[in-house]
């Protein structure tokens, strides 16, 4: 059975002015997916994630929330979002109870189910034992874990959060990274964030943004299979003999990359016992031999370091 769509996006643009920020943005999030949305400053994703969540008028193109369309009926749309901006709208001064009671009566949950909803909020994200204190007294860790509450108070369908562990140390940051695996399979969560590692630790799919187009969109399965390498780098402490290496059975290509060192392409079956066997009978002495594997962050960096227009920076 296809898992539900949650959030249908069809040929979505925003012009300021003359500018076009966001041109013709298509893409779907189902029911227990998790979308890492990635570009570089400047490249329309603010202005895209503030469009889904209503709080940006398109130019053209049309966005439903759970099957409802954002614009004609923008109240009940955004009734099935919760989010979380880079800077957790949590009040200082108030409890931790305090506040996702303001917060839950703030998403029109019933008086008498607003205990039980804070209470299952702060269940999934840790905060059993913090409701008496004082959100200004907790770590910053907490103080994320109290915004994220905050956006599932009212049992959202989608959740958005921006930049979610921002400013967290290592173990905060592997916390709040479980609790979104842990949402992630109830409802659909747009994850937006500058850190790659971030994304490949907790997403399903991946979807990148340049100069307002989607250059990228593609499961994170599909993904680690297509940066499997086939690209084997050699380095040796004598001399290799390129000739030699080219006669492997199962080498394309050599590629030498000075010092010592080549790049050599294969196809099909791994060549590496065989590499390793022409090192040791020529006596080159091997001290490098592995796979040339491409990271997320150079797809990344191909697919974004175009040079770009100066009107490219007014996008948000």
């Amino acid at each position: 059975m296809d898992a539900k769509i949650l959030i249908s996006v069809e040929q979505l643009y925003r012009y300021y002015g003359h500018h076009l920020a966001v041109e013709a943005i298509s893409f779907e999030l189902a029911q227990g997916e998790v979308l890492g949305f990635l570009g570089p400053n400047g490249a329309g994703k603010s202005t895209t994630m503030q469009m889904i969540t209503g709080n940006l008028a398109p130019s053209a193109g049309r966005v439903r929330i759970n099957g409802i369309d954002l614009l004609d009926e923008p109240k009940r749309a955004k009734a099935e979002i919760g989010y979380l901006p880079e800077q957790p709208p949590v009040y200082r001064e108030l409890t931790v109870d305090e506040y996702l009671n303001y917060c839950a009566k703030l998403n029109r949950v019933s008086k008498g189910q607003r205990s039980q909803a804070v209470s299952r909020a702060k269940q999934r994200c840790g905060l059993g034992d913090v409701g008496k204190r004082l959100i200004g007294n907790l770590s910053k860790g907490f103080q994320q874990r109290v915004g994220i509450a905050q956006a599932i108070l009212h049992n959202p369908a989608v959740v958005i959060l921006d930049e979610p562990t921002v400013g967290l140390d290592p173990n905060q940051i592997r916390d709040i990274r479980a609790l979104i695996r842990e949402l992630g399979e109830s409802h659909g969560i747009i994850l937006s964030t500058h850190i790659l590692p971030e994304v490949q630790a907790t997403c399903s799919r991946v979807q990148i943004i340049h100069q307002g187009k989607l250059v990228f969109a593609e499961s994170m399965r599909d993904l680690e299979q297509s940066l499997t390498s086939h690209v084997l780098v050699l380095e040796t402490r004598e001399p290799l003999d390129t000739s030699a290496l080219q006669k492997i059975e199962g080498i394309d290509a050599v590629e030498e990359i000075g010092g010592n060192r080549a790049r050599l392409h294969f196809e099909q079956d791994n060549p590496a016992d065989a590499v390793a066997a022409c090192v040791t009978s020529n006596a080159w002495g091997l001290v490098e031999l592995s796979l040339d594997r491409q990271t997320l962050e150079q797809v990344f960096v191909d697919l974004t370091c175009s040079d770009t227009s100066a009107s490219a920076d007014q996008a948000a």
